[in-house]
This record gives C-alpha cells, sequence and structure tokens, in this order.
C-alpha cells in the first residue's frame, strides 16, 4: 500500500508554533521549583519529602508530585526508600571532581570564544552582571549566586554559543549544592567578585589564553575546597571515606 503523501505546506501548518506551545504540566512546575529549592539548599541533603503534604500546599493530588519526585530521583536529588521513605539525596562526593573538570572545560571554551569574538553588547552584560555581584556581595547569597549565574551565561553569549552555557547547567547541579556551602567562608564573596573580574577583564583585552586561564582557575578552585567543606558538614556528603580522599 501506498503511504499517504502530505506536502510540506500542509504539514508545516499543522505544526504548532512557539507562541501557541502548552503550558508547563503540574508535574514540570513543581520538578522545577523543587529542583531549586534543592539546589539551593532550601531544602538540605537528608531531609525528607513528604509527598501528601506537597500536594496540599500546590493544590494538586498526589500524583504530579509523585511524577516530579520520580523525575528528580533520576537527576540524583531525590533518594527514595521504599521501606522507610523519600528525602533529598546526599551530595555525591565521588562525583563532584569529573562534574567540576566538565564544567571547567567548558567555560574555558566560551571565555576563550568570547574573548575571541565577543561585542560591546556582550561587554556590557557581563559588566551588569558584575555591577550586581559587586553590590550583592555578601549581603544576599542568593541575588549573589544569581549575578554569579548571569556572569558566565553572559560569557557563553558574547561567545557566540548560549548553548555550552545550557549543557553547563545540566552537568553542574550538584556543584551548585556544594558550592553553596562554600559561600560562608571568610572572603569567600570577595574572591569570587575578584576571579570574575580577572575573566572579565581578560575578554575585555581580546586575549583568549588569557581568559581561559582564568576562567579555569576561578571554576577549577572548587576542587581544592572539596575535602574542607565535607570536613564542616559531613552530614551532607555521600561516599566520604579514605580512598575517595586519597584521590582529591
Amino acid at each position: 500500500m501506498d503511504a499517504i503523501r502530505t506536502s510540506p505546506r500542509k504539514a508545516q501548518n499543522r505544526m504548532p508554533s512557539r507562541d501557541t506551545e502548552r503550558p508547563p504540566t503540574a508535574s514540570a512546575v513543581i520538578r522545577q521549583e523543587l529542583r531549586a529549592r534543592i539546589a539551593s539548599l532550601e531544602m538540605c541533603p537528608g531531609d525528607p519529602i513528604n509527598e501528601k503534604e506537597l500536594a496540599r500546599q500546590y493544590g494538586v493530588s498526589r500524583t504530579p508530585v509523585h511524577e516530579a519526585v520520580l523525575k528528580l530521583a533520576e537527576e540524583g536529588l531525590v533518594a527514595i526508600f521504599p521501606q522507610s521513605g523519600t528525602f533529598v539525596a546526599l551530595i555525591p562526593y565521588a562525583d563532584l571532581p569529573e562534574a567540576i573538570i566538565i564544567r571547567r572545560s567548558l567555560e574555558e571554551t566560551s571565555a576563550r570564544l568570547a574573548a575571541e569574538r565577543g561585542g560591546a553588547a556582550g561587554l556590557a552584560a557581563i559588566d551588569r552582571a558584575m555591577a550586581v555581584l559587586a553590590a550583592t556581595c555578601e549581603g544576599d547569597p542568593e541575588a549573589f549566586h544569581q549575578a554569579d549565574e548571569a556572569f558566565h551565561a553572559g560569557v557563553a553569549q558574547a561567545a557566540g554559543y548560549p548553548g555550552i552555557w545550557r549543557q553547563v547547567q545540566q552537568v553542574k547541579v550538584q556543584v551548585d549544592r556544594f558550592r553553596r556551602l562554600t559561600l560562608p567562608q571568610a572572603g569567600r564573596f570577595t574572591r569570587v567578585v575578584d576571579e570574575h573580574g580577572a575573566v572579565r577583564d581578560a575578554i575585555a583585552s581580546r586575549d583568549p589564553e588569557e581568559a581561559a586561564r582564568r576562567m579555569g582557575a576561578h571554576v577549577g578552585g572548587l576542587l581544592a575546597d572539596l575535602g574542607d567543606i565535607a570536613d564542616l558538614n559531613p552530614d551532607y556528603f555521600d561516599g566520604i571515606g579514605p580512598a575517595i580522599r586519597s584521590q582529591l
């Protein structure tokens, strides 16, 4: 039997446009909000998750909440124990070095390309993020984190490859949880602002290798903090042991 042929014009007319896309489902909204709360440590590692209570808070049945929790479990952000309950997952200590190294590689590329290709508009966006970083230094950790995100997104945008930042976001959620624990360190906020400033200056100076080096040092610096932060917050990390420590 011959296949039914459809003209390209008719097929195109049936495809929904971005303007007519359906709004996100309740499950997607709940997943995104819980993900943000876990990444920001509003919900701490080991905290219990009560699906019935979440359903009440969101005004929905338990089905979309359960779907959201299952998706978060696939991301390693939720741990489900059939006989014990559901909890915010501990931060996987052994996985952090690889995630940081992947992020460092991607962001070095962004910085290098931003120095090679970035224009005035891209640098202006980076400067706006820098201004917010400096203004919120130590005063508002959440605003500081968002400005930090805007800075890194701005570098990728200036590079001409904003998709690099989207890829970074996929691999860094566990790093974000760990990084939040580093912020109370004395001088941490000022150090981050200075490191961002060095990246910004290298981009503005059109020095690709220096921009990549400065970005690599900034992101890779998290590796040096792993042991100390885990020692300060042992209940938040999973899989800490002598064999793992010796590899870091």
